[in-house]
């Protein structure tokens, strides 16, 4: 898969609207922690810090879940000062993927309620 390039050390690649996978995201959105992240983004609707997210996992398994979303197109992540901000690609997942991101935050929130989470 080629990526944007980055334009400085803190820009960091992501891939175009034209070449989000469907298989890529569907595995960036198959693991828990990823979900949580991206239902978490979806919520808030707007930008959050690395920083924001408590995942029960090391920073390392963090950064990882953080790399994993954004190599798939999932979410956007940008620099704003020292912090790492992170943004739901809706509208390119939308685009490509009508239905589908709903269909998954939907399933998930109702399968949180059946299993007592949130």
């Amino acid at each position: 898969m080629t990526t944007a390039a980055p334009t400085s050390s803190r820009d960091l690649p992501h891939p175009g609207r034209t070449e989000i996978r469907l298989e890529a995201v569907l595995h960036a959105l198959s693991d828990p922690m990823r979900l949580q992240v991206v239902r978490e983004l979806a919520a808030d609707g707007d930008e959050l810090s690395c920083s924001h997210f408590d995942l029960p996992v090391t920073k390392s398994t963090t950064t990882h879940h953080f790399r994993v979303l954004r190599e798939a197109g999932v979410i956007r992540q940008v620099y704003r000062g020292t912090a790492k901000m992170n943004g739901l690609r809706r509208d390119d997942l939308d685009d490509l993927f009508p239905g589908l991101l709903g269909s998954v935050l939907a399933a998930a929130a109702r399968q949180a309620v059946r299993l007592g989470g949130s």
